[in-house]
């Protein structure tokens, strides 16, 4: 069994400016870096095995602002928030409004959350194979999200998009991966 502790990524310059970055590689804002410093203390008494986020900067500076050189951390693309294609930087409130519809068809241009599920499936079957027994931290974004609740809890992705809005900010969400859902 692997321990994951999820966390978002910090608070960027388009999240202020109410725009839906998909795979624009936006930096964090003043907001994001003092949340990054936040969780490095939220989490300085616990002991991790590694740190994963995306590529995408906002996820791996808020890792590397939290936690320095203390634990390794580990890049992967499969961890990058869903695609939105044609609909990148466009106003979040447009992007939601389509996203129940992107849970099968992809966004323009994009991919569908269905595709960005499938990558986190591909992503937690390395995990187990890699990391058991282990305990660590993912800083990603909500399609991350997605992911481990459709492969560890076995939450459907249109249920984690229809709901997504109820879904409150917390220090952290704890997930054991035994196996993986189908």
């Amino acid at each position: 069994m692997i321990k994951i502790i999820f966390e978002p990524h910090g608070t960027t310059t388009d999240n202020e400016k109410h725009l839906a970055s998909g795979l624009y590689d936006v930096e964090l804002s003043e907001l994001g870096v003092q949340q990054a410093k936040e969780l490095g203390e939220r989490h300085k008494d616990e002991e991790f095995d590694a740190i994963f986020c995306s590529d995408l900067q906002r996820s791996y500076k808020t890792a590397e602002i939290a936690f320095g050189n203390k634990y390794p951390i580990i890049r992967d693309k499969r961890l990058n928030e869903c695609d939105y294609g044609d609909l990148t930087q466009h106003p979040s409130g447009e992007v939601d409004a389509e996203k129940i519809k992107r849970v099968n068809e992809p966004f323009p241009n994009g991919e569908s959350y269905k595709q960005a599920s499938e990558r986190m499936r591909n992503f937690l079957e390395d995990l187990l194979k890699e990391y058991d027994e282990k305990r660590i931290m993912i800083i990603g974004h909500r399609a991350t999200q997605y992911g481990l609740e459709r492969w560890i809890n076995g939450v459907t992705i249109e249920d984690s998009v229809r709901n997504h809005e109820n879904w409150k900010w917390q220090p952290g969400w704890t997930y054991e991966l035994k196996e993986i859902k189908n």
